[in-house]
Formats: C-alpha cells, structure tokens, sequence
C-alpha cells in the first residue's frame, strides 16, 4: 500500500483506522475512543498500524491514538472536532449525515454577560443570547442551558437556535449559556445548586430580561441530572426540560460509576425520582434523547419509562453515537425545537 494510501478509511459497513509509520519506530498503537471495544489495540501492517472495525454501534466515530502512552490525533484523517477535552478526530459511516440546519442562514444576534453573585454556590456566571436589536424590556421566552458556553461552542446551540428563528421554526427567544463552575459539585442532585438556580439565578434574569412564558432548562450529562433535580424539587417553575444523556445512575445498571465523588448524592435522587408513584400536576413536558451507544442509554431508558408511567409527558429520541457534543448537537432538532414549540 503506497503512503498516500495508507488512512483511516470507511470500507462497506466497516472503518479501517490507520496510524502511519513506514520506518517501524513505533512500539504500540491503541484506538481511544468513547465506545467499550474488546480490543482496541492496532496491529502491525505493512506501513504502520491497522485496526478494522465492523459492524460498529455508532454512525460517527470520533476517536484518537494512543501511540506508546501518548494520545494523538489520526495524521492521515483532517477531519476533527473540538470538545471541553481537546480536539478529537472523526470519521462518519455512510448512514450519518449532519443536521442541515448547519448550513442555513441565522439571525443576527447579540450578547451580553450576567453575574448572579451571592447565590447558595457563589457566583454563578450567565452569558445572554438574543437576536440582535431585542428590547431588554420586550417579553421573550427563555431558554436556560447548562453547561451553556460548553453547549454553544462544541454543541452548536446558538447556531441551531439562530438558524431556527430566522427560518420560522421558532419564535423570537433569549438563550441563557450558565456557565458550569464546579461542575461536578454542582450538578449532581446538590440542593445548594438547584436553590441557587431557581431561586436565584432565573428571578435575577426574569428580572432583567421579562418573559411571559415559564423557562425551559436543557442540559447533558450531569447537566441533565441537575436540569430534572432543580424541576423536582421546585414544581412549577419550568415549563420543559431537554434532558440529553442524563447521568441518572442507578447501582444496578452503573456499578462502574461507583467510584464517582457524588455517587450516593446522584442515586440517592434518581431512587426518589424512581420511587414516584405521579408526577406533579404542573410538571413541564419532558424531551429526553440518548446516544443508543452510550452506557447512559440504558438508565435514560429506564427513567423514560418512568417519568411516563406516573404521568409526565415525555417525548424521546436517540441516535447512533456515543456520549460526545456531537450526538447532542445532532438531536437539537426535531427534539429541542418540537418541545419549544408544544410548551411555548
């Protein structure tokens, strides 16, 4: 195989990594990536390092090497992504294709930074979004994102919101990108952090920013877990909630999670939440979506069949990646518009 030839190719329902190194200097190659694979370790070819993957579980793989201890990008794949840890190369299957809306055009829009201070957790940093020349004193619903400046620069919130406004499929809104902090502390089921966000963080931006819509909050991961925490234990204030892999642990389906620093504080709450025989009258409409690959799929399914048992409304949707931004920002849409569009 010539050198040109020698990349990380899609070959039929397969894809063929490859680590290039024609003068043999290399000790072992090993393919990090979210999925659990049973062998993930290259093999010598000849030209360098070769791994094929059928039958994969995702239609995207965003991956990188582990060359001799040392995790770098694939030098023969100039497709990347960025993320909270570092770029990661990437590559699709024939069966993945982008959201459309990536390429449409947006509304012009503006920003502007709030800072909660004094709040059960300390400060808590806001960045508002909206279109460009909205009045501060004009009512627009709101959006509140967890993780917000995460979500906008590695999931693409703000495009898909600008591109959904201008095209119609939503209405004028504000989208406020909360600022994590000490994430870990702070989302996983903590009363400060939900007290903190509904009793003094949302009132601080109704106020300077008013709405004649209750909010909705989306978050992922922990951030979902933290969005569901805050509407349980304060009904009424959201009007919906996008739940995106949630961390909803449970001992039985998460035992390698038991190690985590908030583990008793998370499955403590999702027991609770399991242990619901009805939902609250004025609970908000609830859309969750997953990666089907994820090890999260399996509890945000359960939750799912939960939340609607005791009554919520719940809507779902998944597709086939692992737990990355990308698999979030790829079910923006129908998912996230569609709730906004039934709650507002």
């Amino acid at each position: 195989m010539s050198e040109t030839a020698f990349r990380t190719a899609v070959d039929g329902d397969a894809v063929v990594v490859r680590y290039p190194d024609p003068a043999g200097d290399v000790g072992s190659v090993r393919l990090w990536s979210e999925l659990d694979l049973a062998d993930p370790a290259l093999g010598p070819v000849d030209g360098g390092w070769e791994l094929r993957l059928p039958d994969l579980p995702v239609d995207r793989l965003e991956y990188l090497f582990d060359v001799d201890g040392g995790r770098r990008l694939d030098p023969t794949n100039p497709q990347t992504v960025s993320g909270a840890f570092g770029e990661h190369s990437w590559v699709g299957l024939p069966a993945y294709a982008p959201p459309a809306w990536l390429g449409e055009p947006q509304v012009p829009s503006e920003k502007a930074a709030v800072v909660v201070e004094a709040t059960p957790v300390g400060e808590v940093e806001v960045t508002v979004w909206a279109p460009a020349g909205a009045d501060s004193g004009k009512p627009l619903p709101m959006l509140l994102v967890h993780d917000g400046p995460e979500m906008a620069a590695y999931g693409e919130l703000l495009t898909w919101a600008g591109a959904g406004i201008a095209a119609g499929s939503l209405p004028p809104l504000r989208v406020a990108l909360l600022a994590p902090g000490p994430r870990n502390e702070r989302y996983s089921a903590n009363p400060a952090y939900a007290s903190a966000l509904t009793d003094h963080v949302l009132p601080a931006l109704l106020a300077a920013c008013p709405s004649d819509h209750r909010p909705v909050l989306v978050g992922q991961s922990l951030g979902g877990l933290a969005a569901l925490h805050a509407a349980w234990t304060s009904p009424g204030t959201f009007a919906g909630l996008m739940l995106q892999s949630g961390s909803f642990f449970t001992p039985e389906l998460d035992p390698q999670e038991s190690g985590f620093e908030f583990w008793d504080a998370v499955t403590g709450f999702v027991a609770t939440v399991h242990a619901a025989t009805r939902g609250a009258p004025d609970a908000p409409s609830v859309a969750m979506t997953c990666g089907s690959a994820e090890e999260n799929h399996a509890n945000n399914l359960l939750l799912r069949d939960h939340l609607l048992q005791v009554g919520l409304d719940v809507s779902w949707g998944e597709v086939r990646q692992a737990h990355t931004w990308t698999c979030w920002r790829d079910l923006l849409d129908p998912h996230l518009t569609d709730l906004l569009r039934k709650v507002w």
